[in-house]
């Protein structure tokens, strides 16, 4: 069952005009990634998926509803959560204030200590380090808070841009298996990442973005064995 569809999607900063009409979908219980080089365009569609900016034309459906006017808290309500770039942790609050936060999307407030569980089950330093400041963390540490964050609202599609960016490599190892489970738990995710190896490997299907448009799709393994992709992006070639 397709969740999510992106419909001849473009946005502008302005006069530029960062996304070309772009269409994908993602099926329900998927990993599905985008790749592409810096200033793709690909945190600008995370961007417009949940609802931080507004595309200048196209639309966005959401389990069958047109959610392109809908307000980004609304979203969260509806379940679509993100972990964004840079991870946007509250430095100055614990990482059960942290995770407090995320809860404000659901919709049965008895599912909080399901969140919880779930959460601490994914990953037990974050259990290990209730009261310690999200700002106080490492870089891994605060991208497991990020994540976990997103996922206290209990999403059926859940956004992730950059998991990796800044993390030492067994770090990058642990997120990534953890990506893995969280969708075998079933939960949607869609995936965007500079490590295109680690995400072409897990994803179901993936689609490259250069300057704003859809050059490429095929299923991870497909693009893993493109010659060009690999030239491009997996530094082969």
């Amino acid at each position: 069952m397709t969740l999510l569809e992106l419909k001849d999607i473009s946005v502008h900063y302005g006069r530029i005009k960062a996304i070309h009409d772009i269409s994908f979908s993602v099926e329900e219980g998927e990993i599905v990634t985008l790749i592409g080089a810096n200033g793709a365009g690909k945190t600008t569609t995370m961007r417009t998926i949940s609802g931080l900016l507004q595309p200048s034309s196209g639309s966005i459906l959401f389990d069958g509803q047109d959610i392109t006017k809908m307000k980004a808290h609304v979203r969260v309500v509806h379940g679509i959560s993100q972990a964004p770039e840079g991870r946007g942790i509250f430095p100055g609050m614990t990482v059960l204030e942290n995770l407090d936060m995320g809860t404000f999307g659901l919709k049965n407030k008895s599912g909080v200590a399901e969140s919880y569980e779930r959460v601490f089950s994914l990953f037990p330093r974050l259990d290990e380090r209730k009261k310690q400041l999200g700002g106080t963390m490492s870089g891994g540490e605060q991208q497991m808070l990020a994540i976990g964050r997103a996922l206290m609202s209990q999403p059926r599609v859940l956004l992730l841009d950059e998991p990796s960016m800044g993390l030492a490599p067994q770090f990058i190892r642990q997120i990534f298996k953890i990506i893995t489970e969280i969708n075998a738990q079933g939960t949607t995710v869609l995936l965007v990442e500079q490590n295109a190896n680690q995400a072409l490997a897990r994803a179901h299907r993936a689609f490259v973005l250069e300057t704003g448009a859809i050059t490429r799709t095929g299923t991870g393994k497909e693009l893993l064995a493109d010659p060009a992709v690999k030239e491009a992006y997996l530094g082969v070639g």
